[in-house]
């Protein structure tokens, strides 16, 4: 499980924090791990393709050598790190407008058994904020993302698992098994649990299930106002040293857009330690 790993390495933002968690945990797993970084070409010089004309040809070249120099810049930090950690990797780079590269990584994405992604930051305006949410919604995988204000390798040995019963927290939960079985401390949490009504999908009974895999779990219950889950989840997470959350991806379409679910939305605005998604 997570042979093959691919990781986004941002064109226009500091990369170190994905590059160390992504070639660590590669490393540690005996892994392959292939890294691709996007040059994202101005829409605006796009358009002008459709007039047509040598000016405008030799403008959207211009573009593309751009965008593909900042691309290769972006891989050959990653290169560097991948070769001195004496990791199996593969590097490619792609010029491309930001709709298409959210696309064309989101479906290159369902080769490979987990994707890791830097999580995106609402205060800087960049294009490499899209990725996570292109994966998670387009990949069929699980998606490990990392926070921008992380530093240092990978480190699974104190798991959360944000459970709730649903379709979704439980494909993270089959997702996450190898991570799971290898931690030192497992920590189950629910947030609002309704324990009369729960029945075989409780806390409790996820914590029978990952014993009989011989996986000690302890429970966490809560509760919280409903705009505020994600933070009563990543207080647990400080207050139990856990360094990674595993949880489902929620979303929804809305006139042909994915739109993030309440939960998920805060978690990729606030998150503190790596979170794997699955959608």
């Amino acid at each position: 499980m997570f042979k093959n790993i691919l990781v986004h390495i941002p064109t226009e933002r500091p990369a170190r924090p994905v590059i160390d968690v992504a070639v660590s945990l590669t490393a540690a797993r005996g892994s392959h791990l292939d890294a691709i970084a996007i040059g994202y070409e101005s829409t605006s010089a796009a358009g002008f393709a459709v007039e047509g004309g040598t000016a405008v040809a030799a403008l959207m070249e211009m573009e593309h050598e751009r965008a593909s120099e900042r691309a290769d810049s972006a891989i050959s930090v990653f290169a560097t790190e991948a070769r001195l950690a004496e990791i199996s990797y593969g590097v490619r780079t792609v010029a491309a407008i930001p709709a298409e590269a959210e696309e064309t990584i989101g479906t290159l994405a369902r080769l490979y058994d987990l994707t890791v992604v830097l999580q995106p930051e609402r205060s800087f305006s960049s294009y490499d904020n899209i990725i996570p949410q292109g994966i998670l919604f387009n990949s069929g995988g699980p998606m490990l993302m990392v926070p921008y204000i992380h530093k240092g390798p990978f480190d699974g040995r104190h798991v959360g698992i944000a459970w709730d019963g649903s379709r979704l927290a439980a494909r993270a939960l089959r997702d996450a098994m190898p991570y799971l079985t290898a931690a030192e401390t497992v920590t189950a949490i629910a947030v609002n649990e309704d324990r009369e009504n729960a029945g075989e999908v409780s806390l409790d009974r996820l914590v029978s299930h990952l014993d009989g895999r011989g996986i000690k779990a302890r429970t966490e219950r809560l509760t919280a106002d409903q705009g505020n889950v994600h933070g009563t989840i990543l207080s647990i997470a400080a207050d139990s040293s856990i360094s990674l959350l595993v949880m489902g991806g929620y979303g929804h379409s809305r006139f042909q857009e994915r739109i993030l679910g309440g939960v998920t939305r805060g978690m990729f605005d606030s998150m503190t330690v790596p979170v794997l998604m699955s959608h």
